[in-house]
């Protein structure tokens, strides 16, 4: 979603020195009639700042700053590009289930893409891929500059595409210019937000007395956390299984670590989820009496929600860092956003 802008200079005025990137995920979802047919969702430096689905039919903003830093025009023209993308993918969904021969089911079609840039070196990156139920199924080689799948299912994809120059070539503009002059563009608007930091509420959460304890980490930014258990004073990592990074509605995160061990071992022992953030430790201590179930229910319905309003195709893509480009008007319009292909 780029247009040709000015380069910003931002030098000592950026979020934060280091590493940013600019996200957008779409999802076509078929077979289940509770939930949008089409999400797209754009992320900065890992906030969600922009929403568009298939039942509201309008690209509205996350965050504040970039409420503040565009006009109608821009949201006009976002929400436009994401309708048609939103047919794209009605269409392209169809296609992949006829390459793996179904006819009918709960299937995904998903598509992530963006680009990185150092602010100390200068260095860039950037990449784009597709998504079918949860596995791979095409992506960008963009040092070869062409399109390669792991499946036969995106053979006939591949080929198309790679026939396509006029295609390449503008893929090629996007990444490694229209994307980098947006991504900046847009650190400039959310400066003073993403400077803050805010320190994570931590919980414990446990069903039963025989249930697995659920240390809950939440309401935190920037994303990055750590969190361990400890038991008797020593690292511990037994039977511990680390959740995945998920965005939080106000643009904070959230991330959990779950421990298994038996009503026994937590009398005898003394275990602790060791929460560190930001140069901060937040500590707590399992006690002997579980929580009600309601309240468990809860946490974990909005965990849920999180993961799929947030970044669903983040789970798809998880070893690697994605992005696809939107496509730029040729007459510059002030979108950051592209329309593609057919498969």
């Amino acid at each position: 979603m780029m247009q040709h802008v000015v380069l910003f200079l931002l030098g000592a005025h950026l979020a934060s020195a280091g590493t940013h990137s600019l996200r957008y995920y779409y999802t076509a979802v078929s077979g289940v009639s509770d939930f949008p047919e089409f999400t797209s969702i754009g992320l900065l430096n890992d906030q969600q700042f922009t929403y568009f689905d298939s039942n509201t039919k309008r690209t509205v903003p996350k965050t504040e700053w970039m409420k503040q830093s565009v006009g109608a025009d821009y949201w006009d023209s976002e929400t436009q590009i994401d309708i048609g993308y939103h047919q794209s993918f009605k269409n392209n969904i169809q296609v992949a289930m006829k390459r793996f021969n179904q006819s009918s089911g709960v299937h995904t079609f998903q598509q992530m893409y963006g680009c990185d840039w150092d602010d100390q070196t200068g260095e860039t990156n950037a990449l784009q891929q597709y998504g079918y139920d949860g596995e791979d199924f095409l992506s960008l080689d963009l040092k070869e500059m062409r399109w390669i799948s792991p499946v036969k299912q995106g053979t006939l994809t591949v080929d198309k595409w790679n026939k396509n120059t006029a295609l390449l070539e503008r893929d090629k503009g996007y990444f490694s210019t229209e994307c980098i002059e947006w991504l900046k563009k847009y650190l400039q608007y959310g400066k003073s937000s993403l400077k803050k930091t805010v320190s994570p509420q931590v919980s414990l959460l446990q069903r039963s007395s025989s249930s697995p304890v659920v240390c809950h980490a939440t309401g935190f930014y920037p994303k990055d956390v750590t969190i361990s258990w400890m038991k008797n004073d020593q690292e511990h990592h037994e039977d511990v299984e680390v959740g995945q990074l998920l965005p939080n509605e106000d643009g904070t995160f959230q991330k959990t670590s779950t421990i298994t061990v038996t009503p026994e071992e937590l009398k005898k022992n003394e275990f602790i989820c060791v929460v560190e953030h930001q140069g901060k430790t937040f500590r707590e201590i399992p006690k002997d009496d579980s929580l009600p179930i309601g309240i468990i229910v809860g946490v974990v319905l909005a965990l849920i929600l999180s993961a799929v309003i947030g970044v669903v195709v983040d789970k798809v893509y998880q070893k690697k860092k994605g992005f696809k480009p939107v496509n730029a008007s040729d007459d510059g319009s002030n979108s950051s956003a592209r329309t593609d292909p057919q498969a």
